[in-house]
């Protein structure tokens, strides 16, 4: 579901429809829904929940949900995600979800629950520190091409000596 809001949407809104996402999830294994609202840089928001299968490998969460229906509708670009549990307490998400989020950037996170108003904020980069990402391979390259450029000035030099040596 993507749904133009206005670009000042708020925490509590946000948290709102990340609950209205939870009552769509699909979790007959765990019992644990999880739902997500997440807001494109252009200030559509984009629902997600979990959807779960037998094969649990196959299993989706709410956050993953969210961002892949937003990249099939063409936004790669976000401002912020909410994500809402039952749990008593905002639950952060899962590893693999904050490697997923962090892929697309550093944005805002706001992690709440489905029965009180306690939210927790914080960002993608603060999820995941030290996060391997996009720039990461951008760094390897680099290093890479960097690389073979000293050793093809290495190999000439050795081939220029071993010339003259002749």
């Amino acid at each position: 579901m993507a749904a133009s809001l206005p670009q000042d949407i708020s925490d509590t809104e946000l948290v709102h429809l990340a609950r209205t996402a939870l009552k769509r999830a699909h979790c007959p294994y765990s019992k644990f829904p999880v739902g997500a609202a997440l807001l494109t840089e252009s200030g559509e928001i984009i629902l997600g929940c979990n959807v779960e299968n037998a094969s649990y490998g196959g299993t989706i969460c709410a956050e993953r949900s969210a961002v892949v229906s937003a990249v099939s509708q063409g936004h790669t670009k976000f401002r912020a995600i909410s994500v809402v549990t039952e749990l008593n307490e905002p639950a952060s998400p899962c590893g693999l979800c904050r490697q997923f989020l962090v892929e697309f950037g550093d944005f805002k996170v706001i992690i709440g629950t489905a029965f009180n108003t306690k939210i927790l904020i914080t960002s993608t980069r603060d999820l995941l520190p030290f996060a391997f990402t996009p720039e990461s391979l951008d760094t390897f390259e680099h290093e890479k091409a960097s690389a073979a450029s000293v050793d093809t000035e290495g190999d000439s030099k050795e081939q220029a000596a071993t010339t003259m040596s002749s």
